[in-house]
């Protein structure tokens, strides 16, 4: 685990220090290792809002964190019948805000997400072992993007409602 965690900060850290910095989906997709995530967002109809948002903290789930998920799970979300629940799904890791593990106390604290409706909070903790949100651990933190920034979590947050 260590040695992906390191590879995923080396290609996002290529990718940030670039004369001209890349946006959330450029860090994403020069990282390889959120395939699903970008795909996702395509059939989502978020790729855009990631890529033009300012001031966007997401919460990126790695390819792992996705084959992780109960069997049919995100072959069921990519369906386009399914597209506001997956909406709800992506939503639910972003923040219209950037928040950077500095700026978090040692206690846990709940944010407001992007999504529209029902379960809108996160609660994100931070203490000596790391940071987790909701229940997944943040194995990299605090990768820059022109239009915010990007911690890798290791779970797919699922929203309640």
């Amino acid at each position: 685990m260590r040695k992906a965690t390191l590879g995923i900060a080396v290609a996002l850290g290529l990718m940030t220090g670039s004369a001209q910095a890349a946006n959330i989906v450029e860090v994403a997709q020069g990282a390889g290792t959120f395939n699903t995530l970008i795909a996702a967002a395509k059939a989502a109809g978020l790729a855009g809002a990631l890529a033009e948002g300012d001031n966007l903290t997401v919460f990126a789930p790695t390819d792992e964190a996705f084959a992780a998920l109960p069997a049919g799970t995100v072959e069921n979300l990519l369906k386009p019948e399914n597209k506001d629940q997956l909406a709800a799904v992506l939503s639910y890791h972003v923040l219209p805000r950037k928040l950077m593990s500095n700026q978090l106390p040692g206690r846990t604290i709940h944010v407001r997400t992007i999504k529209s409706s029902g379960d809108r909070t996160l609660a994100v903790s931070k203490s000596s072992s790391g940071v987790t949100v909701d229940q997944a651990n943040v194995i990299t933190a605090d990768i820059a993007a022109s239009n915010g920034v990007v911690h890798v979590i290791d779970k797919v947050m699922l929203p309640d409602s």
